[in-house]
């Protein structure tokens, strides 16, 4: 990593646009259905009742708060990609708008969190599959790893076609549960009588105070980890500039639709002291809806989603590795693409990062895995909050005419993105001051100062060797 902090010459759109072949770009409907279910995983399908559970009906409150911060997140990424289309992830912006340190830090914090992303969501499909072929779980995880890792170095398209799929499951999944919903409150499905909003008024608003509704925040904004990906991949569409402005307004349909609509729905159609923590709402849900074999549909749709974030985290560790070698954070060499425009190094130190912290898990389940999961627990919140930094520093390097003419923009410069920083970090204060997630947050802290130490040292390195040179 001799030239990990040199400066590089941004690249012209021409450039750009030869990068990523034509036939190996993203279509359309990919962007679109990559920017509506993308980033839904496991965490609402099973983890929104914990949430519901602890919060009330003041849950609604904790993923709609959570839901504003992350849509704000992505205007801001929706501006600065529209500004500087030659640039291509947030390590560009925040070198852009922050400078080179936190550009070095945030594209490997993003990295480093989700590989871990990979290895956990490998562990828990290699563990579904095996269960139900009766075949040992490690090798299911890597045929898993292979599958998508062999997707993603095909081309960018082939990523986006198993994205399509999946996030369509994903999807059908949750306007059933709307649809199921609207049914069994208004007494039209076979065998029901009809709860109107009883259910739902007769749900505690704020049964542990104030606070539990502060950590849902936490648990929300952690939820939709991985919607900035379609920033990211819109990118490589066929028509860049106009999917990142669809991908931006669909932001807004998946978080108060499907996110803040799915939490309200639980409550409709269960009982408070019925909303199961162990196990899949949905799943229970659909039981009182009169579907067969809920449990097992809702264990197929888990699977989906699992799949559906080992797919997108090997598609954002690999963007991020290659605009880390293109600014000179990286060895060189990462940023080789193939001949369909993937980088392909970056893709196989993705997959294998993913498949060794997995194997971490096969050896070390209660020591080195659970600290490689804590350690990554706060790290998107970090990561968000660069994002909030670069788009201040980016916006008051762009000229007044140019802002005015851009399809999407952030609101309130700066004072909103200055908020949305803060209340990141007061979800960081949150879940410090908690007792479960205390660990979490320290751990990310430490891995924000190691990163930032050896961006320090590399930087003094490359100094000493100018000056002798």
């Amino acid at each position: 990593m001799s030239a990990a902090v040199s400066e590089p010459a941004v690249p012209n759109r021409g450039e750009l646009q030869a990068e990523v072949p034509r036939k190996g770009r993203l279509k359309s409907r990919h962007v679109t259905l990559l920017a509506i279910g993308g980033c839904i995983g496991a965490s609402l399908f099973v983890g929104v009742g914990e949430v519901v559970r602890s919060a009330g009906a003041g849950a609604v409150l904790s993923f709609f708060l959570g839901g504003v911060i992350v849509y704000f997140v992505m205007l801001m990424l929706g501006e600065m990609t529209t500004a500087r289309p030659e640039l291509g992830t947030f390590v560009d912006y925040a070198r852009v708008g922050v400078g080179g340190w936190a550009a070095f830090a945030v594209g490997w914090l993003y990295w480093y969190l989700f590989v871990a992303i990979i290895a956990f969501e490998a562990v828990v499909a290699g563990q579904v599959i095996g269960g139900w072929l009766g075949v040992p779980n490690w090798l299911c995880s890597l045929g898993v790893m292979a599958v998508f890792v062999g997707l993603n170095l095909y081309s960018a398209r082939g990523f986006g076609e198993a994205e399509f799929l999946l996030a369509g499951i994903k999807i059908a999944t949750i306007l059933v549960l709307g649809v199921g919903a609207v049914g069994y409150v208004l007494g039209l499905l076979p065998g029901s009588t009809g709860v109107g909003l009883t259910n739902l008024l007769n749900a505690p608003l704020l049964p542990n105070g104030i606070a539990p509704v502060v950590q849902g925040m936490a648990i929300a904004v952690l939820s939709f980890v991985g919607t900035e990906i379609a920033v990211i991949a819109s990118r490589e569409s066929e028509d860049p500039g106009r999917a990142v402005v669809r991908t931006t307004r669909l932001a807004v349909i998946r978080i108060v639709l499907f996110f803040v609509g799915s939490v309200v729905a639980l409550l409709l159609v269960l009982p408070f002291a019925e909303i199961p923590v162990d196990s899949s709402p949905f799943a229970a849900a659909f039981d009182r809806f009169g579907i067969p074999y809920s449990v097992q549909i809702m264990d197929a749709v888990l699977l989906v989603a699992v799949l559906s974030i080992v797919n997108a985290s090997i598609y954002a560790c690999s963007q991020t590795l290659f605009r880390l070698a293109r600014n000179g954070y990286a060895p060189a060499g990462i940023d080789r693409r193939n001949a369909r425009g993937v980088p392909w190094i970056g893709v196989l130190l993705s997959g294998s990062g993913g498949l060794l912290g997995a194997a971490v898990n096969w050896f070390a389940p209660d020591e080195a895995f659970a600290f490689v999961l804590n350690s990554v627990g706060a790290l998107a919140l970090i990561v968000y909050g660069f994002v909030c930094a670069s788009q201040v520093g980016m916006r008051m390097r762009t000229p007044a005419e140019q802002i005015a003419q851009l399809p999407v923009r952030m609101w309130g410069h700066p004072w909103l993105a200055i908020l949305c920083g803060v209340a990141l970090l007061g979800i960081d204060v949150v879940m410090f001051i908690e007792y479960e997630t205390r660990v979490q947050v320290a751990l990310s802290l430490l891995a924000l100062v190691v990163v930032s130490v050896v961006y320090v040292f590399l930087s003094l390195a490359r100094r000493r060797r100018v000056d002798s040179a």
